[in-house]
């Protein structure tokens, strides 16, 4: 896994490749739009922090059950605000199961409304990267299925992609840049100590320091985020 630049943080648009660019655009588009929906509602900074955390989750898994990417953003939009809902009307136990669980149910119900809206309307099906209405009945059927079923295996793969990025993202806004620069030579990249402390000036103390600071933090995080309950 890769550190590198979040969505949220600046970049020169100029020097961004088409595709990048165009799904800043859809990203921030969301993001507004999300606000605007939840701006009467209370904790918006809670409701922020879910968004940063899981919308290339729901984005990543959507795209590849066969959606465009201007409809797995429809699908990230629609499937945070339907989890808002319901925990404001106290729907949501989480003794009935796992977060992790109910986030991906609330997902495949609104990739589902995609499917279902291209069969309803005939001229949305030429969007998906599906070529057929045969293709996409199929797809349908493995989203569905309790065998075989497709949005559980490309879930389970996203989820802990994600969760360890979320992770390093938390901490890399709590320790020096310094800190986490050395964590991200010589645990990230792989370098050594050797390389890490001659890289960047410092002696092998200082990055054994580092790797144990940061990584005991990342793992808290990501303890967190496993066990996190909205």
């Amino acid at each position: 896994m890769i550190v590198g630049r979040t969505m949220d943080e600046p970049a020169e648009i100029s020097e961004l490749p088409e595709e990048v660019k165009k799904e800043r655009v859809l990203w921030e588009k969301t993001r507004k739009s999300l606000i605007e929906r939840l701006n009467n509602w209370e904790d918006q900074r809670t409701w922020n922090e879910f968004y940063q955390t899981y919308w290339r989750l729901v984005y990543s898994v959507a795209t590849k059950s066969g959606l465009t990417r201007e409809e797995a953003f429809d699908v990230v939009q629609e499937t945070i605000i339907a989890i808002a809902r319901q925990v404001q009307k106290g729907q949501y136990d989480p003794r009935a199961g796992s977060f992790k669980a109910w986030l991906l149910q609330m997902t495949r119900w609104r990739i589902l409304d995609v499917f279902r809206a291209r069969k309803r309307q005939p001229s949305l099906s030429n969007q998906g990267n599906s070529e057929s209405e045969d293709s996409q009945n199929l797809a349908m059927e493995r989203l569905t299925s309790e065998k075989d079923n497709l949005l559980e295996g490309i879930w389970d793969r996203e989820w802990r992609d994600n969760i360890s990025a979320a992770a390093l993202e938390r901490v890399k806004a709590k320790v020096s840049p310094r800190q986490f620069q050395i964590f991200d030579c010589y645990v990230m990249k792989g370098w050594g100590v050797k390389k890490t402390a001659e890289a960047l000036g410092i002696n092998a103390a200082q990055v054994y320091l580092a790797k144990h600071r940061v990584g005991s933090l990342v793992r808290k995080e990501i303890q967190g985020l496993e066990n996190q309950l909205l």
